[in-house]
């Protein structure tokens, strides 16, 4: 019986030491600061090869392109709304 519940204890505490790991690594993955960075990194690798730090250009051009247009379309609208 003693060997029983020596067992259990013992089972017990790995369980516990588990979900503690856990609960550790969920807090981490959920931190503001963890998130933030989780972010920057998807946006820069959307921009620049990550592994060789090259330009993707046909990115960058494809956002300055959006950003042109949405100027111009601002300037024709303030010019129609005059």
């Amino acid at each position: 019986m003693t060997q029983d519940m020596s067992a259990l204890e013992r089972e017990i505490e790995e369980t516990r030491q588990r979900l503690a790991s856990t609960i550790d690594q969920l807090a981490h993955r959920a931190h503001p600061k963890t998130i933030v960075g989780r972010q920057v990194e998807s946006v820069k690798s959307h921009f620049v090869e990550l592994e060789s730090g090259e330009p993707r250009t046909d990115n960058i051009l494809k956002a300055a392109g959006a950003v042109v247009g949405v100027l111009v379309l601002l300037a024709v609208v303030r010019k129609v709304a005059r």
